[in-house]
């Protein structure tokens, strides 16, 4: 029995008998009493699980005046490792910043959970990487000042780079949200200029100061509504369903994707593979089919067909001639 099973066989004990003497340690665990009080030693500052000893029953207990702490999992899934390497990164990401000092706790707790093995932190880390391509540097300035008056409930003042045209645009916007996706930062706000939700890139804007006026608050099923309805980051009330067809050799790995949560797919007869999802702004969804190439193409609607046409035409034209010629 290696350490992390005793760690689990010890909490249940606990848990299910309420106490653990000596002779249930020689017997049921078969180890000795220090390598037992190292076990409890190791459960109890790296774990905290609130073991203590009981004089009245000669036993070690749970102490009941404390929360009893779930065990890290021994056996992590793919989906348990990502999301706990995810976290880390991202708390390195924010240090040292707005949360250093709060958010300090939680990556020692983060790191005993992952510690709880006999394949340690460092070894997890060593072994596994999690690569976060695609990240766009944010002020940290700025991401203070975001953070403080989201938090604050207060308006904010951004001037904010349109990075189609280059310009850049004042805006008074109530804060609602600061979301990580893909790697990226975005604020989901009220803007009052446009009477409308909007959401900003935080790497895109530029200048930001807190007002001292109440945000404008909006509902949470609201927001959910207008930017989750459809594919993407950018988002919308007005819905329409994008449906694509990948070839054979794509399908394979096209079926295994999660593109929306209301995605339909199904595989053809000939191997290809029919994906339908909601998409409110075309955007961010003709950017990732246009890197499948030819092992996709827009069956509907036709706006989307069309406008992926185009891109892939345009696209072609820069290959007509030699490289640099006009």
């Amino acid at each position: 029995m290696d350490r992390t099973e005793r760690f689990y066989r010890i909490r249940r004990r606990l848990v299910e008998k309420g106490t653990l003497t000596r002779r249930e340690i020689e017997e049921d665990l078969e180890i000795s009493h220090s390598t037992f009080k190292r076990d409890i030693d190791y459960m109890r500052d790296r774990l905290n699980v609130p073991i203590i000893w009981s004089p009245g029953q000669q036993a070690y207990v749970l102490d009941p005046d404390a929360d009893v702490a779930e065990l890290p999992g021994v056996w992590f899934s793919p989906g348990e490792i990502y999301a706990l390497l995810e976290i880390e990164q991202l708390l390195e990401q924010l240090e040292p910043g707005l949360l250093s000092r709060q958010l300090g706790p939680v990556r020692e707790r983060l790191a005993g959970l992952l510690e709880g093995s006999e394949k340690g932190h460092r070894e997890i880390r060593r072994r596994i990487k999690v690569l976060p391509m695609g990240t766009r540097g944010v002020n940290r300035e700025i991401f203070e000042i975001l953070s403080f008056a989201l938090l604050d409930r207060r308006r904010l003042r951004i001037r904010h780079l349109r990075r189609q045209t280059g310009e850049e645009s004042g805006r008074e916007v109530s804060p609602q949200r600061l979301v990580h996706y893909r790697y990226n930062w975005y604020l989901d706000a009220w803007c009052h200029t446009r009477e409308d939700i909007r959401i900003f890139a935080v790497d895109a804007i530029k200048g930001a100061q807190a007002l001292e006026v109440p945000a404008f608050e909006v509902e949470d099923r609201r927001l959910d509504e207008v930017l989750r309805a459809g594919y993407g980051i950018f988002a919308g009330q007005s819905v329409e369903r994008a449906i694509l067809r990948f070839s054979p050799g794509r399908a394979r790995w096209v079926a295994n994707e999660i593109w929306h949560s209301r995605q339909v797919g199904r595989m053809e007869a000939d191997g290809s593979y029919v994906l339908e999802i909601p998409y409110s702004q075309e955007p961010e969804l003709v950017m990732d089919i246009l890197k499948y190439g030819r092992e996709v193409e827009v069956l509907a609607p036709v706006s989307l067909r069309i406008r992926v046409a185009g891109e892939l035409a345009a696209g072609a034209a820069l290959y007509k001639d030699g490289p640099g010629d006009a």
